[in-house]
């Protein structure tokens, strides 16, 4: 298996924006917000050696209400473009990184499991029992999740780097 990273909502190639925290080898896997949930989902099914799990501001909108979701949704379905264009604003503040040249349309369906994910304790201690070491960073002036409740959950089961002046891109 060769090192496999997942791209953010509405994202591709952008893993040179890691390229300062990802482990680069053969038995890590690692994603970036929605790719989070897939680089997760992947190493909890999968049968091969994984030693790293890197979440790299992982998708954590279980902390957000009902009306919250539908009205991502809405303003989705209502315009893609202008609703891409905002979050691509959002993830790179407070940086100057230029997003757009990553930017690949997400769906409705992608952006639906994105912010419905649930991120279950029991599929989490699953990982961990089999030895894998869990890594999640965090920045602190994210836009996009609330970095200091996501910081709340994942310290119980995974090494947690909380980045000081950086937002949703570290």
């Amino acid at each position: 298996m060769i090192s496999k990273f997942f791209s953010g909502f509405s994202l591709n190639n952008e893993k040179e924006l890691f390229k300062d925290y990802i482990i680069d080898n053969d038995f890590t896997v690692s994603g970036f917000s929605y790719g989070s949930i897939k680089a997760f989902e992947f190493t909890l099914n999968s049968k091969k050696r994984i030693d790293t799990l890197q979440l790299f501001s992982p998708a954590f909108f279980q902390v957000k209400d009902t009306k919250f979701k539908r009205m991502q949704l809405m303003f989705f379905k209502k315009d893609p473009k202008s609703y891409c264009d905002n979050f691509l604003e959002n993830i790179s503040y407070p940086s100057k990184i230029d997003t757009k040249k990553f930017f690949d349309q997400g769906t409705e369906d992608e952006l639906d499991e994105l912010i419905n994910y649930k991120w279950e304790e029991k599929k989490l201690d699953e990982v961990l029992s089999r030895g894998i070491k869990i890594e999640v960073y965090l920045g602190e002036k994210d836009k996009i999740i609330d970095s200091k409740q996501a910081l709340d959950f994942f310290r119980n089961y995974a090494t947690v780097y909380y980045i000081k002046e950086k937002g949703h891109i570290l």
